[in-house]
């Protein structure tokens, strides 16, 4: 399991990716995180993300009919939003790339 604090500073940015792939609402987004190896994560963590998201004029939401049940609020990225992700992209690459550089020094921790 990821630990919380870590988990953190990834999600907003992979649900601007998941956003930026499909329209899409809450539950389907938590399934998705799942299907992607974060564990389970509850839209009671994912709502306030996509709030913050939407006060930041990143996303923007759509009510829309649902097949099962009430209404779903669907979310799609804003030019913001695609910005936004791309520079959460370009320092995931800088981060990965600093933890590569450090390889040697991971290899030696000893993990139980």
């Amino acid at each position: 399991m990821i630990s919380s604090q870590m988990l953190k500073g990834m999600l907003e940015g992979c649900i601007l990716e998941i956003i930026y792939k499909q329209e899409t609402y809450a539950y389907e987004i938590s399934k998705l995180l799942e299907e992607y190896g974060f564990g389970k994560i509850s839209e009671g963590t994912i709502y306030p993300i996509i709030l913050r998201l939407q006060k930041g004029e990143l996303v923007k939401a759509t009510v829309r009919d649902s097949n099962s049940g009430p209404k779903r609020k669907y979310y799609r990225l804003t030019e913001k939003g695609i910005v936004s992700l791309y520079e959460f992209k370009v320092n995931w690459k800088e981060l990965e790339h600093a933890i590569k550089s450090t390889r040697d020094m991971f290899q030696s921790f000893v993990f139980i």
